[in-house]
């Protein structure tokens, strides 16, 4: 059973949030611009007639807090809309530096308009394997990820032999970093991915260690996968593989659980033991803050529930079941719709599931129209809706 996930804010998105494959360029953008306040917000309202001029000679110039402030203000205008692609070959030649925030403001520009300017991009090559071989490990993933997310051909030729090292890499962060560089890649070049031999690294990552590295490596095979059916054979999980993944539950951010959950969900139990094994390791993510979270716990859940025949079991389970779903319906319109969709597709195979729970679904006066529908379809498909009618 397919269930929805919900789309939810979480409560600790640092580090994995970042790395999400389907994460778009500009949110390191927006990334830099919550950075910028206090008197960093100057470079907002400059609106001088010559400005482009005066910021290019303010970029040449020898004093690095003056050039670092001139980019910042090329950074600013791009980041409101403004054309200041005119200033490319500039910004590059800012790239051999030592200061860590002057690289991620030129970093940041390049990632904007390197698809215009793919000839010029080439510039930046040397600097970027330079920097994939750096000591401090955060220009290393730096480089890396810049260089995954500039979609030119000409630059996709120069990353390969940088990633295959970032993904041995002896830091953990530049190797989860490194893992997300792969799906970005093979949506590029799915060829050229699976020619490197980049699945077969991805498919290690695995057995990492580091728990974030493990959730980067499931959300990148699990990107591969979802864009191509042909490679849909390079996912697949073993027993050992899924316990090692359960074990790393714990400490990976509230999206690094949900990738996990949901690509463990999709194996199936060598026998019954071993599902009621999982369901156990499942189980206290139904009591997570966030919903998706707890929606990917339920999915997995009910997936491995098809593979116990004992009823008491099933019974003892559903019972565990029934009270997260309850919650989710306390929560905002748009949560509760998600859940209510799920729940129609859980209560399709077990309609007992919320069977003394008749009220969460009476419609309020303030739901919206699509909740109200949802509640009724909900109640609609209950085998024992009779029952409930008549219930005191």
């Amino acid at each position: 059973t397919l269930l929805l996930r919900a789309r939810t804010t979480p409560t600790n998105s640092s580090g994995f949030g970042d790395d999400i494959a389907s994460t778009t360029d500009f949110s390191l953008i927006a990334s830099n611009n919550r950075q910028m306040t206090g008197g960093d917000t100057k470079f907002f309202t400059s609106h001088k007639k010559g400005e482009i001029a005066e910021w290019r000679v303010e970029i040449g110039n020898p004093d690095k807090d003056k050039k670092k402030d001139a980019v910042k203000k090329v950074i600013a205008a791009m980041t409101v809309g403004k054309d200041v692609s005119m200033l490319f070959a500039d910004v590059v030649n800012c790239m051999q530096t030592a200061d860590v925030e002057l690289k991620k403001l030129v970093y940041l520009y390049l990632i904007n308009y390197a698809k215009n300017k793919p000839d010029l991009a080439i510039l930046a090559v040397n600097t970027f394997v330079k920097d994939t071989q750096d000591a401090n490990p955060l220009i290393r993933a730096l480089a890396v990820r810049t260089m995954g997310c500039i979609r030119v051909d000409k630059i996709t030729e120069y990353l390969c032999d940088p990633l295959q090292c970032a993904l041995a890499d002896e830091d953990p962060y530049v190797r989860k970093t490194a893992a997300i560089c792969v799906a970005k890649l093979f949506d590029i070049n799915p060829e050229l991915v699976q020619d490197r031999g980049f699945l077969r690294q991805l498919q290690e990552l695995l057995a990492d260690s580091n728990p974030m590295v493990v959730a980067n490596a499931v959300a990148a095979l699990a990107e591969v996968q979802s864009t191509s059916f042909s490679t849909a054979r390079n996912f697949t999980l073993e027993s050992s593989t899924v316990h090692k993944l359960l074990a790393a539950l714990n400490e990976c951010t509230e999206w690094g659980q949900v990738f996990i959950l949901d690509s463990i969900s999709s194996h199936s139990p060598q026998n019954e033991s071993q599902a009621e094994r999982i369901i156990e390791r499942a189980t206290p993510r139904l009591q997570h803050a966030n919903c998706a979270v707890v929606l990917s716990a339920i999915k997995l859940i009910v997936s491995q529930l098809e593979g116990i025949q004992r009823s008491d079991v099933v019974s003892q389970v559903m019972r565990k079941l029934a009270p997260p779903l309850v919650t989710l319906l306390s929560a905002e319109p748009e949560i509760q719709f998600v859940a209510l969709r799920n729940i129609n597709l859980v209560i399709q195979r077990y309609p007992e599931i919320l069977q003394e729970e008749i009220k969460v679904f009476f419609c309020k006066y303030n739901d919206p129209a699509y909740v109200k529908q949802e509640k009724l379809e909900a109640m609609v498909e209950k085998k024992c809706c009779q029952a409930w009618i008549y219930t005191p």
